[in-house]
């Protein structure tokens, strides 16, 4: 039986080492396309999420999660319903991290690829990934499969038309850093897709969460990972170097029987707390409470609660001579005060 009942969705605008003989081999690469840029990567001084710990999770994830999640495979489909506005064609293309199977598996064509690398700091999700290769319908579509860090591109410049990741980068340290270095990978006039969860995501959550620690503990602590804001994530995309940026958000809500199944759900989604600060215990008084105030606070008549997942999705391209552009500042030829004045007198 599924985990939740329901799912609706509320939208605005806002080292090469091959492992078994298969066709489909899994790779570990520690060159990477910013050794010669490392001025434009910054170093994560202040690290929030145990990246260690982030990789045991996708391990953990790979046994746990289901073949389909309505979730997840709305997410990857609406994000890959973007390559059908365009009319550029991607040969070569990178998956990062997060949902890789639900991209491979709703491909369908979109986007033309004919190279598709598969990359998660995992080594069981790629494992997965592959094992799963066959059971995809035949596109025609070479595809291999990497062993990597997001935080560490191992992709040489300029190399890649499309980088798509879907629910993987809000999970590091260095958003900027990263996304600069998915944008160095990418070949002039090379597309940049990623949807990741925004701040009001499990907002339920973690009003119970705060309300039950406060109650039988009388304090709190960091149960839940800090997200983007909407509105940073179009100074993301112009601070990483990314030209005409596009913003937009969707916000799902999914219906669970309990509590206690939505926190499996996460976990089989590889989305619990992996924060570098976290405390490991969490006592059991404190969850059950946590559980019924939940109940208590946000259950609906048909006794199931809901949860809120805003997903961002951005798009940005590398720069190329094509590309629209701006004109030069003071290069117009006509003064918005004349042309007040021609509107004007026309209605007067």
């Amino acid at each position: 039986m599924k985990p939740w009942r329901s799912l609706y969705r509320r939208s605005s605008l806002w080292r090469t080492r091959t492992l078994e003989s298969s066709p489909h081999s899994i790779s570990f690469s520690t060159d990477f396309c910013t050794d010669s840029h490392s001025d434009a990567v910054q170093s994560s001084r202040f690290k929030v999420f145990d990246r260690d710990f982030r990789r045991k999770q996708l391990d953990r994830a790979s046994w746990l999660m289901r073949s389909k999640d309505s979730f997840v495979d709305s997410v990857a489909d609406n994000l890959l319903d973007r390559l059908e506005d365009c009319k550029k064609t991607f040969p070569t293309a990178l998956c990062l991290g997060g949902s890789l199977e639900a991209i491979r598996r709703l491909l369908h064509g979109r986007g033309a690829i004919e190279k598709l690398i598969m990359m998660s700091t995992s080594y069981d999700m790629v494992k997965r990934c592959r094992n799963a290769e066959d059971e995809v319908q035949n596109e025609n579509i070479e595809t291999s499969f990497m062993v990597g860090d997001e935080e560490f591109l191992p992709i040489k410049e300029s190399s890649l038309d499309l980088v798509i990741s879907c629910l993987g980068l809000h999970w590091t340290n260095d958003l900027p850093g990263a996304m600069i270095q998915c944008r160095l990978a990418l070949k002039p006039d090379g597309l940049f897709l990623a949807a990741i969860l925004g701040g009001e995501t499990l907002k339920e959550l973690r009003i119970a969460c705060t309300v039950a620690q406060m109650e039988r503990e009388g304090g709190i602590s960091p149960r839940i990972s800090p997200l983007a804001q909407v509105r940073d994530a179009g100074n993301l995309l112009t601070r990483a170097g990314f030209t005409l940026p596009g913003v937009d958000v969707d916000e799902y809500v999914v219906r669970y029987p309990s509590a206690l199944d939505l926190i499996e759900h996460l976990r089989a989604m590889g989305e619990t707390n992996a924060l570098l600060q976290r405390n490991p215990m969490l006592k059991r008084d404190t969850a059950l409470a946590t559980a019924a105030i939940y109940d208590s606070m946000f259950a609906a008549e048909d006794g199931t609660i809901p949860a809120t997942f805003q997903v961002i999705y951005m798009t940005g391209w590398r720069e190329h001579s094509s590309q629209p552009r701006a004109k030069r500042r003071g290069s117009a030829t006509v003064s918005f005060q004349d042309i007040q004045k021609q509107f004007g007198s026309e209605t007067s």
